[in-house]
């Protein structure tokens, strides 16, 4: 692995982005203090599927979104919930309460849309085929009408008359990040001074029967890093941003969580579904966070890790931040996102985002769900019996890992309440 390289001092350095609003939709509920009381909880938010059946599978549990979605859309035009699926609902839900903490308005129509799924309205789409079989050929065609990828981010715009930049990333389980990365991008060209960005993604049967035949779920509550973990645990939700470049921030009096410094994304080109062995693809795709950010190693306080659970993918991503890091990963606090609410696929990012955004502004990072012994091989530092402490201004890493191996790696920093 070569050495980082890191932007020329000669460049002038780019424009500061923050971030002014939080938006989430998890198994845990709503929005994001439920989010955040159930990641203090120290437990898993999984259950037996009831969206399709599950009989038959190598697991029955998943992070499925329980709330009624009705209520929380009541106040929506009709023309905007008609043809909602339910990751467009999410991603809407989402962005409402991602504008409202940010105090802006859907007048303050210009803002940009930024968003990754990989499963979109695939649900709907599913359940579009069984009815069609079920009635001989009767159904709607209205009915699939957001089954495409782009159908959340479309949703978002229409519903709050958001007249910037429309982007979907669909990058599998690096889709938000590599969102985030877009995002950041077109403010600091001036494209946009307001940004909304992260994820949205739903269950389907899809997604859910592939991963079984992968074998790449865990019977039990999946355990990021610990010596006996046997695979991932689904789930569903979205995770959305408001970014903003400073001067927009400052003009407004915004109130600041945190600060979005930079971002990076590589590709291992190696394999459909396994991640490179020795985690260089993710190793270079921090390296350009890095440098992006134009900080260095030493800089980072705690990582988002990507921590699936599966026996490779853990130890690649050991092994690609080992490369960066050096021994001081053990020291790096840990924040295993996946061990609580599973994996949300294209929503991953976005939700690990808001998570390590609550991890800064609680000064912690909250007890880890699941017991059991560390992987020796990587010994990934993380709260198992009791909170860690973390600084509000720290600085955290995050990272998501994709099949194609797709690698997107993004830097916030907090600030002091």
């Amino acid at each position: 692995m070569s050495a980082p390289v890191h932007a020329s001092a000669s460049l002038a350095p780019p424009a500061r982005v923050f971030v002014t609003g939080l938006g989430c939709v998890t198994p845990f509920g709503i929005g994001v203090e439920a989010f955040a009381r159930g990641l203090a909880s120290a437990r898993a938010a999984f259950d037996d599927v009831t969206l399709f059946p599950s009989a038959g599978h190598r697991t029955r549990l998943a992070g499925e979104v329980r709330a009624e979605l009705g209520p929380a859309l009541a106040d929506l035009a009709p023309r905007v919930k008609r043809h909602l699926s339910r990751t467009d609902a999410f991603a809407v839900l989402a962005a409402r309460e991602a504008l409202s903490d940010a105090a802006l308005a859907p007048e303050d129509g210009e803002a940009g849309v930024f968003l990754g799924s990989s499963t979109g309205g695939m649900f709907e789409g599913e359940e579009f085929f069984w009815r069609l079989r079920a009635t001989g050929g009767r159904a709607r065609v209205s009915d699939i009408a957001s089954q495409q990828h782009n159908g959340p981010a479309d949703a978002v715009a229409r519903a709050f008359g958001l007249h910037g930049p429309l982007v979907t990333m669909s990058s599998a389980c690096s889709a938000a990040s590599m969102a985030f990365e877009a995002a950041l991008a077109s403010l600091r060209a001036g494209e946009t001074d307001v940004a909304l960005a992260g994820g949205a993604d739903g269950l389907c049967r899809l997604t859910y029967a592939g991963f079984n035949a992968l074998r790449a779920v865990d019977e039990a509550p999946c355990r990021p890093f610990r010596a006996d973990r046997a695979g991932l645990s689904l789930g569903e939700g979205a995770g959305l941003l408001v970014l903003e470049t400073e001067a927009h921030a400052r003009a407004r009096g915004a109130r600041v969580h945190g600060e979005f410094l930079g971002a990076g994304s590589s590709c291992d080109a190696h394999h459909m579904t396994a991640p490179k062995e020795d985690g260089s693809g993710l190793a270079l795709a921090v390296e350009k966070a890095l440098a992006d950010a134009r900080i260095g190693p030493a800089d980072v306080d705690a990582v988002n890790a990507h921590g699936t659970a599966t026996p490779l993918n853990d130890a690649a991503e050991w092994r690609g931040l080992t490369a960066v890091f050096g021994e001081r990963v053990r020291e790096l606090v840990f924040l295993p996102t996946k061990a609580s609410i599973g994996h949300l696929l294209g929503a991953a990012g976005g939700a690990e985002a808001v998570a390590s955004l609550l991890a800064l502004r609680a000064g912690c990072a909250t007890r880890v769900p699941g017991e059991g012994p560390l992987d020796p091989d990587c010994p990934a530092r993380f709260a198992d019996a009791a909170e860690l402490p973390l600084a509000h201004d720290a600085t955290i890493l995050s990272v998501n890992l994709a099949f194609g191996g797709a690698n997107a790696a993004v830097l916030l920093r907090g600030v002091r309440p």
